[in-house]
Protein backbone atom coordinates (compact mmCIF):
# COMPACT_ATOMS: atom_id res chain seq x y z
CA UNK A 1 0.00 0.00 0.00
CA UNK A 2 1.22 3.62 -1.09
CA UNK A 3 0.40 7.04 -0.38
CA UNK A 4 2.12 9.83 -1.93
CA UNK A 5 1.20 13.35 0.07
CA UNK A 6 1.44 16.65 -1.49
CA UNK A 7 2.24 19.97 0.36
CA UNK A 8 0.50 22.71 0.84
CA UNK A 9 1.08 25.30 -1.76
CA UNK A 10 2.38 28.06 1.17
CA UNK A 11 5.13 25.64 1.91
CA UNK A 12 6.43 25.22 -1.69
CA UNK A 13 7.40 28.67 -1.90
CA UNK A 14 9.52 29.26 0.74
CA UNK A 15 13.21 29.24 1.14
CA UNK A 16 15.13 25.89 1.31
CA UNK A 17 15.96 25.53 4.33
CA UNK A 18 12.79 27.02 5.79
CA UNK A 19 10.42 24.21 3.09
CA UNK A 20 13.21 21.65 4.89
CA UNK A 21 12.11 22.35 7.97
CA UNK A 22 8.04 22.39 7.60
CA UNK A 23 9.05 18.84 5.31
CA UNK A 24 10.79 17.24 8.17
CA UNK A 25 7.79 18.01 10.64
CA UNK A 26 4.89 17.11 8.39
CA UNK A 27 7.10 13.95 7.75
CA UNK A 28 7.18 13.83 11.70
CA UNK A 29 4.05 14.53 11.97
CA UNK A 30 2.23 11.70 9.63
CA UNK A 31 5.04 9.06 11.19
CA UNK A 32 3.27 9.67 14.57
CA UNK A 33 -0.77 9.28 13.61
CA UNK A 34 -0.19 6.73 11.28
CA UNK A 35 1.98 4.61 13.75
CA UNK A 36 -1.48 4.02 15.66
CA UNK A 37 -2.41 1.94 12.82
CA UNK A 38 0.88 0.56 11.90
CA UNK A 39 3.85 0.20 13.99
CA UNK A 40 6.21 -0.50 10.60
CA UNK A 41 4.54 2.46 8.37
CA UNK A 42 7.52 3.70 5.97
CA UNK A 43 7.46 7.75 5.96
CA UNK A 44 9.58 8.84 3.39
CA UNK A 45 10.00 12.50 2.45
CA UNK A 46 12.08 14.67 -0.27
CA UNK A 47 11.65 17.98 -1.88
CA UNK A 48 8.17 17.76 -3.84
CA UNK A 49 6.51 14.95 -1.96
CA UNK A 50 6.41 12.47 0.97
CA UNK A 51 6.04 8.75 0.33
CA UNK A 52 3.95 6.62 2.87
CA UNK A 53 4.34 2.62 2.59
CA UNK A 54 2.63 -0.18 4.75
CA UNK A 55 2.04 -4.14 4.28
CA UNK A 56 -1.13 -3.78 6.25
CA UNK A 57 -3.18 -3.04 2.85
CA UNK A 58 -6.56 -3.78 5.20
CA UNK A 59 -5.93 -0.51 6.69
CA UNK A 60 -6.05 1.66 3.61
CA UNK A 61 -9.26 3.73 5.26
CA UNK A 62 -7.78 4.29 8.34
CA UNK A 63 -4.78 5.71 6.44
CA UNK A 64 -7.02 8.11 4.61
CA UNK A 65 -8.74 9.02 7.62
CA UNK A 66 -6.12 9.86 9.36
CA UNK A 67 -4.25 11.85 6.63
CA UNK A 68 -7.51 13.83 6.20
CA UNK A 69 -6.90 15.56 9.43
CA UNK A 70 -2.98 16.60 9.47
CA UNK A 71 -1.88 20.14 9.24
CA UNK A 72 0.18 21.05 6.11
CA UNK A 73 -0.98 18.45 3.30
CA UNK A 74 -2.93 19.85 0.44
CA UNK A 75 -3.59 16.47 -1.22
CA UNK A 76 -2.63 12.71 -0.96
CA UNK A 77 -2.69 10.19 -3.47
CA UNK A 78 -3.37 6.13 -2.99
CA UNK A 79 -1.33 4.55 -5.83
CA UNK A 80 -0.14 1.30 -7.50
CA UNK A 81 3.81 0.58 -8.09
CA UNK A 82 4.91 -1.19 -10.92
CA UNK A 83 7.87 -1.26 -12.54
CA UNK A 84 8.26 0.34 -16.06
CA UNK A 85 8.40 -2.13 -18.92
CA UNK A 86 6.95 -0.73 -21.90
CA UNK A 87 3.34 0.99 -22.52
CA UNK A 88 1.39 -1.71 -23.42
CA UNK A 89 2.36 -3.23 -19.83
CA UNK A 90 0.75 0.04 -18.12
CA UNK A 91 -2.25 -0.46 -20.43
CA UNK A 92 -2.52 -3.61 -18.36
CA UNK A 93 -2.10 -2.27 -14.92
CA UNK A 94 -4.38 0.47 -15.74
CA UNK A 95 -7.15 -2.11 -16.75
CA UNK A 96 -6.73 -3.32 -13.44
CA UNK A 97 -7.19 -0.50 -11.70
CA UNK A 98 -9.68 1.40 -13.90
CA UNK A 99 -11.29 -1.05 -16.25
CA UNK A 100 -14.75 -1.20 -14.97
CA UNK A 101 -15.07 2.80 -14.79
CA UNK A 102 -14.00 2.82 -17.70
CA UNK A 103 -16.96 0.89 -19.56
CA UNK A 104 -19.63 3.32 -21.22
CA UNK A 105 -17.49 6.07 -20.27
CA UNK A 106 -15.72 9.39 -21.47
CA UNK A 107 -12.55 9.39 -19.99
CA UNK A 108 -8.82 10.55 -20.56
CA UNK A 109 -5.25 9.74 -19.67
CA UNK A 110 -3.33 12.48 -17.90
CA UNK A 111 0.51 10.89 -18.25
CA UNK A 112 3.51 12.89 -15.78
CA UNK A 113 6.99 12.15 -16.73
CA UNK A 114 10.10 12.45 -14.74
CA UNK A 115 13.57 10.92 -16.30
CA UNK A 116 14.49 9.87 -19.74
CA UNK A 117 12.23 7.51 -22.12
CA UNK A 118 12.10 6.84 -25.09
CA UNK A 119 8.58 8.14 -25.72
CA UNK A 120 6.86 11.16 -24.77
CA UNK A 121 4.19 11.76 -22.29
CA UNK A 122 1.67 13.17 -25.30
CA UNK A 123 3.08 9.79 -26.87
CA UNK A 124 2.20 7.86 -23.56
CA UNK A 125 -1.00 9.49 -23.44
CA UNK A 126 -2.61 8.89 -27.01
CA UNK A 127 -0.88 5.03 -26.81
CA UNK A 128 -2.69 4.58 -23.68
CA UNK A 129 -5.75 6.45 -23.87
CA UNK A 130 -6.44 4.17 -27.28
CA UNK A 131 -5.45 1.31 -26.18
CA UNK A 132 -7.84 1.41 -23.19
CA UNK A 133 -10.68 2.94 -25.42
CA UNK A 134 -10.38 -0.72 -27.69
CA UNK A 135 -10.30 -3.12 -24.50
CA UNK A 136 -12.40 -1.29 -22.25
CA UNK A 137 -15.63 -0.26 -23.90
CA UNK A 138 -15.46 3.17 -23.20
CA UNK A 139 -17.35 5.30 -25.32
CA UNK A 140 -15.02 8.07 -25.98
CA UNK A 141 -11.83 9.93 -24.91
CA UNK A 142 -12.51 13.51 -24.21
CA UNK A 143 -9.58 15.68 -23.07
CA UNK A 144 -11.36 18.31 -21.54
CA UNK A 145 -14.10 17.75 -18.72
CA UNK A 146 -13.71 13.31 -19.08
CA UNK A 147 -16.12 11.11 -16.17
CA UNK A 148 -13.08 9.57 -15.49
CA UNK A 149 -9.69 10.93 -15.06
CA UNK A 150 -6.67 8.23 -15.22
CA UNK A 151 -3.86 9.76 -13.80
CA UNK A 152 -0.54 7.95 -14.41
CA UNK A 153 3.03 9.15 -13.19
CA UNK A 154 6.01 7.72 -14.48
CA UNK A 155 9.35 8.24 -13.01
CA UNK A 156 12.10 6.82 -14.07
CA UNK A 157 12.00 2.68 -14.63
CA UNK A 158 8.55 2.89 -12.17
CA UNK A 159 5.01 3.46 -12.78
CA UNK A 160 2.27 5.36 -10.52
CA UNK A 161 -1.51 4.66 -11.43
CA UNK A 162 -3.39 7.05 -8.83
CA UNK A 163 -6.36 4.96 -8.00
CA UNK A 164 -7.69 7.65 -5.53
CA UNK A 165 -6.88 11.62 -4.62
CA UNK A 166 -8.20 12.74 -1.70
CA UNK A 167 -8.07 16.94 -0.63
CA UNK A 168 -6.22 17.69 2.42
CA UNK A 169 -6.31 19.87 5.33
CA UNK A 170 -3.92 22.26 4.27
CA UNK A 171 -2.18 24.74 6.11
CA UNK A 172 1.34 24.47 8.15
CA UNK A 173 2.11 21.08 9.71
CA UNK A 174 1.13 21.45 13.39
CA UNK A 175 4.41 22.02 15.52
CA UNK A 176 6.02 23.86 12.55
CA UNK A 177 5.42 27.20 14.13
CA UNK A 178 5.25 28.57 18.14
CA UNK A 179 3.00 27.52 21.05
CA UNK A 180 -0.33 28.93 21.51
CA UNK A 181 -2.40 28.86 24.73
CA UNK A 182 -6.37 29.04 23.59
CA UNK A 183 -8.96 30.55 26.15
CA UNK A 184 -11.43 27.63 24.83
CA UNK A 185 -15.46 27.46 27.10
CA UNK A 186 -16.52 24.64 24.48
CA UNK A 187 -18.76 26.58 22.58
CA UNK A 188 -19.04 27.22 18.66
CA UNK A 189 -16.13 30.30 19.21
CA UNK A 190 -13.48 28.81 21.28
CA UNK A 191 -13.45 25.34 19.47
CA UNK A 192 -13.36 26.42 16.13
CA UNK A 193 -10.78 29.22 17.15
CA UNK A 194 -8.95 26.82 18.58
CA UNK A 195 -8.86 24.69 15.44
CA UNK A 196 -7.82 27.71 13.09
CA UNK A 197 -4.96 28.25 14.89
CA UNK A 198 -3.39 24.57 15.08
CA UNK A 199 -4.52 24.45 11.30
CA UNK A 200 -2.00 27.29 10.59
CA UNK A 201 0.85 24.98 12.48
CA UNK A 202 0.64 26.61 15.79
CA UNK A 203 1.32 23.92 18.68
CA UNK A 204 -1.83 24.86 20.32
CA UNK A 205 -2.73 24.44 24.64
CA UNK A 206 -5.73 24.39 25.95
CA UNK A 207 -7.17 26.86 28.77
CA UNK A 208 -10.62 26.25 30.59
CA UNK A 209 -12.17 28.85 33.02
CA UNK A 210 -14.05 26.96 35.43
CA UNK A 211 -17.41 29.24 36.26
CA UNK A 212 -19.87 26.43 37.00
CA UNK A 213 -18.58 23.28 38.38
CA UNK A 214 -17.83 19.54 37.02
CA UNK A 215 -20.40 19.26 34.45
CA UNK A 216 -18.90 22.21 32.34
CA UNK A 217 -15.83 20.99 32.86
CA UNK A 218 -16.02 17.44 31.50
CA UNK A 219 -17.36 19.03 28.36
CA UNK A 220 -14.45 21.60 27.60
CA UNK A 221 -12.22 18.35 28.79
CA UNK A 222 -14.19 16.52 25.93
CA UNK A 223 -14.45 18.86 22.98
CA UNK A 224 -10.56 19.63 23.74
CA UNK A 225 -9.37 16.29 23.22
CA UNK A 226 -11.88 15.37 20.44
CA UNK A 227 -9.90 18.43 19.10
CA UNK A 228 -6.72 17.27 19.68
CA UNK A 229 -7.15 13.82 18.79
CA UNK A 230 -8.72 14.51 15.18
CA UNK A 231 -6.15 17.27 14.29
CA UNK A 232 -3.59 17.23 16.90
CA UNK A 233 -1.06 14.88 14.53
CA UNK A 234 -0.54 13.38 18.32
CA UNK A 235 1.66 16.28 19.78
CA UNK A 236 2.04 16.40 23.66
CA UNK A 237 -0.27 19.61 24.78
CA UNK A 238 -1.82 20.49 27.95
CA UNK A 239 -4.82 21.29 28.93
CA UNK A 240 -5.09 24.12 32.22
CA UNK A 241 -7.90 24.62 34.39
CA UNK A 242 -7.91 27.65 36.52
CA UNK A 243 -10.74 27.47 38.83
CA UNK A 244 -13.07 30.71 38.39
CA UNK A 245 -16.14 30.56 40.40
CA UNK A 246 -14.70 33.23 43.47
CA UNK A 247 -13.35 35.55 40.74
CA UNK A 248 -17.06 35.63 39.26
CA UNK A 249 -18.33 36.29 42.76
CA UNK A 250 -15.73 39.03 43.75
CA UNK A 251 -16.91 40.58 39.98
CA UNK A 252 -20.36 40.03 41.08
CA UNK A 253 -20.79 41.58 44.15
CA UNK A 254 -18.22 44.30 44.15
CA UNK A 255 -18.19 45.74 40.45
CA UNK A 256 -20.61 48.12 38.53
CA UNK A 257 -22.91 45.91 36.33
CA UNK A 258 -22.09 47.80 32.90
CA UNK A 259 -18.27 46.90 33.37
CA UNK A 260 -18.31 43.55 34.84
CA UNK A 261 -17.97 41.90 31.68
CA UNK A 262 -14.83 43.90 30.39
CA UNK A 263 -13.30 43.54 33.60
CA UNK A 264 -13.84 39.59 33.38
CA UNK A 265 -12.57 39.19 30.17
CA UNK A 266 -9.71 41.12 32.06
CA UNK A 267 -9.05 39.18 35.01
CA UNK A 268 -9.08 36.01 32.28
CA UNK A 269 -6.62 37.45 30.04
CA UNK A 270 -4.10 38.38 33.44
CA UNK A 271 -4.53 34.62 34.23
CA UNK A 272 -3.99 33.30 31.12
CA UNK A 273 -0.89 35.34 30.78
CA UNK A 274 1.04 34.00 34.25
CA UNK A 275 -0.12 30.46 33.07
CA UNK A 276 0.98 30.60 29.34
CA UNK A 277 4.77 31.01 30.24
CA UNK A 278 4.68 27.17 31.98
CA UNK A 279 3.89 26.03 28.11
CA UNK A 280 5.80 28.00 26.54
CA UNK A 281 3.58 29.94 24.71
CA UNK A 282 4.37 33.20 22.46
CA UNK A 283 0.48 34.00 21.96
CA UNK A 284 -3.14 34.12 23.58
CA UNK A 285 -6.03 33.17 21.45
CA UNK A 286 -9.65 33.72 22.11
CA UNK A 287 -12.95 32.93 19.52
CA UNK A 288 -13.89 36.42 19.93
CA UNK A 289 -15.65 38.66 16.57
CA UNK A 290 -16.41 41.69 16.40
CA UNK A 291 -19.53 42.74 17.72
CA UNK A 292 -20.76 39.70 18.38
CA UNK A 293 -21.17 40.40 22.03
CA UNK A 294 -21.55 43.17 23.85
CA UNK A 295 -17.87 43.13 24.80
CA UNK A 296 -16.67 42.43 22.11
CA UNK A 297 -16.27 46.05 20.11
CA UNK A 298 -12.73 47.40 19.30
CA UNK A 299 -13.34 50.10 21.97
CA UNK A 300 -13.82 46.64 24.52
CA UNK A 301 -11.56 44.79 22.93
CA UNK A 302 -8.32 47.65 23.31
CA UNK A 303 -9.14 47.84 27.22
CA UNK A 304 -9.06 43.89 27.31
CA UNK A 305 -6.01 43.70 26.02
CA UNK A 306 -4.43 46.44 27.73
CA UNK A 307 -3.98 44.37 30.72
CA UNK A 308 -1.65 42.02 29.16
CA UNK A 309 2.23 43.09 27.20
CA UNK A 310 1.21 39.43 25.35
CA UNK A 311 0.26 39.04 22.15
CA UNK A 312 -3.82 38.13 21.33
CA UNK A 313 -4.65 36.38 18.43
CA UNK A 314 -8.55 36.42 17.54
CA UNK A 315 -8.95 34.04 14.58
CA UNK A 316 -12.35 34.82 14.36
CA UNK A 317 -12.55 38.73 14.28
CA UNK A 318 -14.42 39.20 11.23
CA UNK A 319 -16.32 36.00 10.55
CA UNK A 320 -20.29 36.40 11.33
CA UNK A 321 -21.86 33.64 13.32
CA UNK A 322 -23.14 31.53 10.95
CA UNK A 323 -19.88 31.04 9.30
CA UNK A 324 -19.00 30.09 12.56
CA UNK A 325 -21.56 27.73 13.12
CA UNK A 326 -20.70 25.89 9.78
CA UNK A 327 -16.63 25.90 10.67
CA UNK A 328 -17.90 23.68 13.83
CA UNK A 329 -20.31 21.85 11.48
CA UNK A 330 -17.40 21.22 9.29
CA UNK A 331 -14.91 19.86 11.70
CA UNK A 332 -17.28 18.14 14.16
CA UNK A 333 -17.30 20.20 17.41
CA UNK A 334 -20.88 21.87 16.50
CA UNK A 335 -22.48 18.41 18.79
CA UNK A 336 -20.51 19.59 21.76
CA UNK A 337 -21.04 23.52 21.02
CA UNK A 338 -24.61 22.63 20.94
CA UNK A 339 -24.86 20.90 24.22
CA UNK A 340 -22.67 23.95 25.98
CA UNK A 341 -24.99 27.26 24.98
CA UNK A 342 -23.35 30.46 26.65
CA UNK A 343 -24.57 30.78 30.56
CA UNK A 344 -28.09 31.80 31.30
CA UNK A 345 -27.13 33.68 34.94
CA UNK A 346 -25.76 36.76 32.53
CA UNK A 347 -22.32 38.51 33.79
CA UNK A 348 -23.95 42.21 32.72
CA UNK A 349 -27.31 43.19 32.59
CA UNK A 350 -26.96 46.42 31.14
CA UNK A 351 -22.90 45.81 29.82
CA UNK A 352 -21.09 48.76 28.62
CA UNK A 353 -20.07 48.71 24.71
CA UNK A 354 -17.53 51.73 25.20
CA UNK A 355 -15.77 50.99 28.06
CA UNK A 356 -13.64 54.04 29.11
CA UNK A 357 -10.47 52.69 31.55
CA UNK A 358 -10.82 55.01 33.99
CA UNK A 359 -13.98 53.06 34.89
CA UNK A 360 -13.03 50.14 34.59
CA UNK A 361 -9.49 51.08 36.63
CA UNK A 362 -12.27 52.33 39.21
CA UNK A 363 -14.07 49.33 39.16
CA UNK A 364 -11.12 46.96 39.36
CA UNK A 365 -9.86 49.28 42.50
CA UNK A 366 -12.69 47.30 44.39
CA UNK A 367 -11.68 44.11 43.39
CA UNK A 368 -9.58 41.61 45.95
CA UNK A 369 -6.86 40.68 43.71
CA UNK A 370 -6.16 38.42 46.13
CA UNK A 371 -8.92 35.99 45.09
CA UNK A 372 -7.04 36.18 41.18
CA UNK A 373 -4.19 34.86 43.19
CA UNK A 374 -5.45 31.84 44.37
CA UNK A 375 -7.51 30.81 41.39
CA UNK A 376 -3.71 31.17 39.16
CA UNK A 377 -2.27 29.35 41.97
CA UNK A 378 -4.84 26.39 42.31
CA UNK A 379 -4.52 26.64 38.56
CA UNK A 380 -4.55 22.18 37.73
CA UNK A 381 -2.16 21.45 34.52
CA UNK A 382 -2.17 17.73 32.71
CA UNK A 383 -1.57 16.45 29.01
CA UNK A 384 -4.34 16.51 27.05
CA UNK A 385 -3.90 12.64 27.00
CA UNK A 386 -5.16 12.34 30.28
CA UNK A 387 -8.34 14.11 30.14
CA UNK A 388 -10.80 11.93 29.46
CA UNK A 389 -9.35 9.23 32.14
CA UNK A 390 -9.96 12.01 34.30
CA UNK A 391 -13.26 12.85 33.11
CA UNK A 392 -13.80 9.22 33.74
CA UNK A 393 -12.89 9.88 37.30
CA UNK A 394 -15.34 12.70 37.61
CA UNK A 395 -19.27 12.63 37.81
CA UNK A 396 -21.03 11.95 34.99
CA UNK A 397 -24.40 10.80 36.04
CA UNK A 398 -27.88 11.75 35.10
CA UNK A 399 -29.63 15.31 36.38
CA UNK A 400 -33.05 14.81 37.31
CA UNK A 401 -34.92 17.31 35.57
CA UNK A 402 -38.15 18.30 36.82
CA UNK A 403 -41.33 20.02 34.81
CA UNK A 404 -44.06 19.86 37.13
CA UNK A 405 -43.05 19.17 40.91
CA UNK A 406 -45.35 17.45 42.62
CA UNK A 407 -43.76 17.13 46.17
CA UNK A 408 -42.68 19.54 48.79
CA UNK A 409 -39.74 20.37 46.41
CA UNK A 410 -37.88 23.98 46.98
CA UNK A 411 -37.62 25.90 44.25
CA UNK A 412 -34.04 27.38 44.09
CA UNK A 413 -33.49 30.39 41.58
CA UNK A 414 -29.69 30.57 40.59
CA UNK A 415 -29.80 33.34 38.28
CA UNK A 416 -28.16 36.86 38.86
CA UNK A 417 -30.21 39.29 41.38
CA UNK A 418 -30.84 41.94 38.70
CA UNK A 419 -32.15 38.95 36.06
CA UNK A 420 -34.80 37.79 39.60
CA UNK A 421 -35.91 41.29 40.03
CA UNK A 422 -36.53 41.90 36.22
CA UNK A 423 -38.46 38.55 35.89
CA UNK A 424 -39.31 37.00 38.98
CA UNK A 425 -40.14 33.21 38.99
CA UNK A 426 -43.44 31.78 40.54
CA UNK A 427 -44.39 28.05 41.15
CA UNK A 428 -47.84 27.56 42.37
CA UNK A 429 -47.74 26.08 45.97
CA UNK A 430 -43.70 26.12 45.86
CA UNK A 431 -41.33 27.69 48.24
CA UNK A 432 -38.68 29.66 45.96
CA UNK A 433 -35.36 31.06 47.71
CA UNK A 434 -33.02 32.87 45.89
CA UNK A 435 -29.54 31.67 46.03
CA UNK A 436 -27.29 33.42 43.10
CA UNK A 437 -25.24 30.51 41.25
CA UNK A 438 -21.70 32.21 42.35
CA UNK A 439 -22.57 31.87 46.18
CA UNK A 440 -24.48 28.65 45.71
CA UNK A 441 -21.74 26.46 47.02
CA UNK A 442 -20.98 28.56 49.74
CA UNK A 443 -24.95 28.20 51.16
CA UNK A 444 -25.58 24.90 50.12
CA UNK A 445 -24.23 23.20 53.42
CA UNK A 446 -26.69 26.32 55.33
CA UNK A 447 -29.56 24.36 54.03
CA UNK A 448 -31.79 21.77 55.64
CA UNK A 449 -30.51 18.37 53.84
CA UNK A 450 -33.47 16.82 54.72
CA UNK A 451 -35.28 18.80 51.68
CA UNK A 452 -35.08 18.20 47.90
CA UNK A 453 -34.30 21.14 46.02
CA UNK A 454 -34.66 21.89 42.19
CA UNK A 455 -32.49 24.84 40.85
CA UNK A 456 -33.76 27.25 38.36
CA UNK A 457 -32.07 29.48 35.82
CA UNK A 458 -34.43 29.77 32.78
CA UNK A 459 -32.58 28.06 30.18
CA UNK A 460 -31.57 25.11 32.05
CA UNK A 461 -28.07 25.34 31.59
CA UNK A 462 -26.56 27.13 34.91
CA UNK A 463 -29.28 24.79 36.93
CA UNK A 464 -27.58 21.42 35.15
CA UNK A 465 -24.43 22.33 35.92
CA UNK A 466 -24.82 23.06 39.36
CA UNK A 467 -26.88 20.43 40.38
CA UNK A 468 -24.35 18.18 38.69
CA UNK A 469 -21.62 19.54 40.56
CA UNK A 470 -23.66 18.95 43.74
CA UNK A 471 -24.76 15.44 43.20
CA UNK A 472 -20.57 14.69 42.65
CA UNK A 473 -20.03 15.71 46.13
CA UNK A 474 -22.45 12.99 47.45
CA UNK A 475 -25.74 15.46 47.64
CA UNK A 476 -28.85 13.32 46.39
CA UNK A 477 -31.22 15.79 47.46
CA UNK A 478 -31.05 18.04 44.42
CA UNK A 479 -32.43 18.29 40.55
CA UNK A 480 -33.40 20.84 37.90
CA UNK A 481 -36.76 22.99 37.84
CA UNK A 482 -37.28 23.22 34.28
CA UNK A 483 -40.74 24.64 32.89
Amino acid sequence: MKFIVKFFPEITIKSRPVRKAFVKQLRQNIRHVLRDHDENVTVAGNWDFIEILSDLNEQREAFIESLRHIAGIAHFQYVREFPLTDLDGIVEEAMVSYGDALKDSVFAVRVKRVGQHAFTSVDAERHIGGTLKARSGALAVRLRDPEVLVPIDIRDDRVWIIEQRIDGLGGYPLGSQDAVLSLISGGYDSTVSSFMTMSRGLKTHFCFFNLGGDAHEIGVKQVSHFLWEKYGSNLGVKFITIPFEEVVGEILNNVDNAEMGVILKRMMLRAASRVMEGVSAKALVTGESIAQVSSQTLVNLKVIDQVTDELVIRPLVTMNKQEIIDKAKEIGTAPFAASMPEFCGVISVKPTTRAKMHRVEREEAKFNFEVLDNAVNSARVMSIQDVIEDVNKQYQGEVPIVRMPVGDEIIIDIRHPDEVERHPVKVSGRQVINIPFFTLGNKWSGLDQSATYLLYCGKGVMSRIHASHLMSKGNENVGVYLP
